[in-house]
């Protein structure tokens, strides 16, 4: 499918790198304080979350985070947005923190509900997207899902169900960055060619490159104008992006850096 307007400016793109670099620095932070969390899958993701909450995301349109180890990502984006306070990011994966190490909504509502337990997200999320056409609400309901968690048989359920009742006001992501907790994706349990999955369950499939602005800003643009199907985009990422030697660094998918990788890190992300 061709890529065409509308893009974002030059100047609203420059302003937006310039945010993911310093949230990637805000994440490195949170989670060598806490001694704990999921720095490679919060990075590759980032870059989605940054355009998604600061151009389609507000009071009408929502959005759940299925892949909830990424919550460092999430936490950095909501309070980029005043959305929670900056200083909670301090007490991140603490005792008695809203910011848990998955996104926890009985303790921090500005999340519209509890995931970690990989595959329940989007079945929330279909079940919003479809309870607001049921009630004839505008609303959009967005999901980001990590390529691991497609290994879940609920994924792919929830991916029938939302075929079938038409809805599109929903709009999926996967941040398809080819490594999970055990190893990379094609040796844990292969799901490739993850377009032609979708598009036989009757969705809209939009692949892209997930650290490319304008290409996210373009599909989450474009799935607003699909009609009769839910849209999935197709976000090809690198784990551990913007840090040299994270990068599809599986040893980073649930440790935090020592004192002097962070060091190195942050000089690696000085604006």
């Amino acid at each position: 499918m061709k890529r065409t307007s509308p893009k974002l400016t030059t100047s609203k793109k420059t302003k937006l790198k310039q945010k993911s670099k310093k949230l990637r620095q805000t994440i490195l932070q949170m989670i060598f304080n806490a001694g704990s969390g999921h720095p490679g899958g919060s990075f590759s993701c980032l870059d989605v979350l940054v355009v998604l909450f600061d151009q389609f995301v507000n009071k009408h349109n929502h959005f759940i985070l299925s892949k909830g180890h990424a919550a460092p990502a999430l936490y950095a984006v909501l309070a980029s947005q005043k959305i929670i306070k900056p200083s909670l990011l301090n007490h991140f994966r603490q005792l008695n923190s809203p910011l848990q190490g998955h996104p926890d909504s009985r303790f921090l509502p500005q999340v519209k509900t509890c995931t970690g337990s990989l595959g329940q997200g989007i079945s929330v999320a279909v079940g919003m997207a479809l309870a607001n056409k049921l009630k004839n609400r505008t609303s959009r309901v967005f999901c980001l899902l990590g390529d691991g968690e497609i290994n879940e048989g609920q994924v792919w359920e929830a991916g029938l169900v939302a075929s079938h009742h038409k809805l599109d006001n929903l709009t999926i992501i996967i941040d398809n960055n080819h490594l999970q907790q055990t190893g990379p994706t094609s040796e844990v349990l292969n799901t490739k060619k993850i377009s032609r999955k979708w598009r036989a369950f009757n969705w809209t499939v939009l692949e892209i490159n997930g650290h490319n602005f304008n290409q996210i800003f373009w599909a989450l643009d474009k799935s607003r104008t699909v009609i009769q199907k839910p849209t999935v985009i197709i976000a090809n990422t690198i784990k551990g992006k913007g840090v040299s030697f994270m990068e599809n660094n599986l040893d980073f998918h649930a440790r935090p850096p020592t004192k002097l990788e962070l060091k190195k890190a942050l000089k690696e992300l000085e604006l």
